[in-house]
């Protein structure tokens, strides 16, 4: 895909965005690695190629859209249950308690780099708590953009899910990817992309 400036929509029309867990502990071989996908999700990108610093990338994730899509490893295949059970533990209080953090915001604060080897510096907020992150990412004309960041659970106050009494635990980073397919610009499609916007 080749980047050109202007201003864009994002979300699930235009791209994925997955997150990705490990375990850890002794009992690290019972559990899963998770793929968990962000259903609904929607955001803007300012794109100035010549000047990257005048571009900014927002995002912002619905917390009760988060869907468990894989389950690799483990002694038995994930079930449907499992991934009812999983969504269930997301969404309470001692995750991502969505009832009262219904939403997951990340604003740039800057970009550096070229459209085939970039790096966003933002601010994550994740119930209530706002910690920097850097977001590496990668283009080429011939496929979509893709991206990823390494989060630490704990930074943001959230309790890593454990089992058997601590033996099998999620690890503290994970891992945030992203996959933008196509851009659609902002005004909708087939207006022009506004230009020069800081």
């Amino acid at each position: 895909m080749t980047l050109t400036d202007g201003t864009y929509r994002l979300g699930p029309s235009t791209g994925r965005l997955l997150i990705k867990t490990g375990r850890a502990g002794l009992g690290r071989r019972a559990g899963h690695d998770l793929t968990i996908e962000a259903t609904r999700w929607s955001g803007e990108a300012v794109v100035d190629v010549g000047d990257p610093d005048r571009s900014s990338v927002n995002v912002t994730v619905q917390t009760g859209s988060l869907e468990v899509r894989e389950g690799t490893g483990g002694l038995k295949a994930l079930t449907d249950a499992d991934r009812a059970e999983i969504k269930r533990t997301l969404e309470g209080t001692a995750l991502l308690h969505t009832a009262e953090h219904p939403t997951i915001t990340f604003r740039s604060t800057r970009i550096t780099g070229t459209p085939q080897s970039f790096e966003i510096t933002g601010e994550l907020t994740i119930k209530g708590r706002t910690h920097p992150v850097t977001v590496h990412g990668k283009g080429n004309n011939a496929g979509p953009l893709r991206g990823w960041a390494t989060v630490t659970q704990s930074t943001w106050g959230i309790k890593p899910y454990t089992a058997f009494l601590g033996a099998l635990r999620l690890a503290d980073d994970i891992r945030v990817e992203f996959e933008v397919a196509r851009l659609e610009p902002a005004d909708g499609p087939g207006s022009p992309p506004r230009t020069g916007q800081a």
